[in-house]
């Protein structure tokens, strides 16, 4: 069986090393779990599916995040997000990524639709951090806005420094041209130019979303390891300890510290934490 609890589970086993390695992607990740593994590209890992997803269905994605300070370091090209389309992240029959799960025995398509988790650490002199979070803990709002809302304020503030005006309707329909990442992040060719031209966003978290930010989220205490899953309803918190249960037997359940957290923009989050 595998899931982003039994990924969990075999961080738990080895947690020592969380402070000890000079980076994050020399863990001894348990490859057994997982369906691929890269550098540099998105994602950095991905679980394995499960034939019987009655319980857990696997396939989650993981994005490594290391920083040698209590900020979430910044997100290069891919936005952090709650889940993505598979379709989104292979593109092509020569996709690595989907080369990379076939031969794990995956079908990758029985799964369209992916959870998206990140492993963030966080180290300030000798004290570490560790959070595997769900990505809705970062987006807060749809990419969609984001972008949408990003590209408004540049317009905004453009027509302000030249003195102009233009109307609220074509305000919306220029704003919805870059409302999709997709359609400004291709290479441009524009003729008898030496040079091709392609925009790439940068995600820097703000504080009320950094998990390792004590003043935000005093709980997360030093020195410890942490899962954060969303808990909005009281079902969803049973479900997520229900879950943890399955996996972890009751003298390891025993030494987790179950609390919640609220987030300044989201609702509230379980934490499963525990000392490294």
């Amino acid at each position: 069986m595998y899931s982003i609890y039994h990924f969990f589970h075999s961080i738990v086993q080895q947690k020592y090393l969380l402070k000890k390695i000079k980076k994050l992607d020399q863990f001894p990740f348990d490859n057994r779990i997982l369906s691929c593994r890269n550098i540099g590209v998105f994602p950095d890992m991905a679980i394995r599916l499960n034939k019987e997803k009655k319980i857990f269905t696997g396939g989650e994605l993981i994005e490594l995040k290391d920083s040698y300070s209590y900020t979430v370091s910044s997100f290069n090209s891919t936005i952090p997000s709650r889940s993505k389309h598979i379709e989104e992240i292979i593109t092509g029959e020569n996709s690595i990524i989907k080369h990379q799960m076939e031969e794990s025995g995956n079908d990758i398509f029985s799964l369209p639709i992916r959870d998206i988790y990140y492993l963030v650490r966080g180290r300030r002199n000798s004290l570490t951090k560790v959070c595997l979070v769900y990505g809705s803990f970062f987006e807060t709002i749809s990419i969609d806005n984001l972008i949408s809302q990003s590209f408004s304020q540049v317009l905004e503030e453009r027509l302000t420094e030249i003195g102009s005006e233009m109307s609220d309707e074509f305000k919306k329909v220029i704003v919805s041209i870059f409302s999709q990442q997709r359609n400004f992040s291709k290479v441009r060719n524009v003729e008898k130019a030496s040079v091709k031209l392609r925009f790439r966003i940068m995600t820097e978290v703000k504080s009320e979303g950094n998990i390792l930010n004590a003043r935000k989220y005093p709980e997360i205490k030093d020195n410890t390891l942490n899962l954060v899953l969303p808990c909005h309803t009281e079902n969803k918190e049973k479900e997520a300890i229900k879950k943890m249960a399955l996996v972890f037997n009751k003298t390891e359940m025993r030494l987790f510290r179950i609390f919640k957290i609220k987030h300044h923009f989201n609702g509230y989050f379980i934490v499963f934490q525990l000392s490294i």
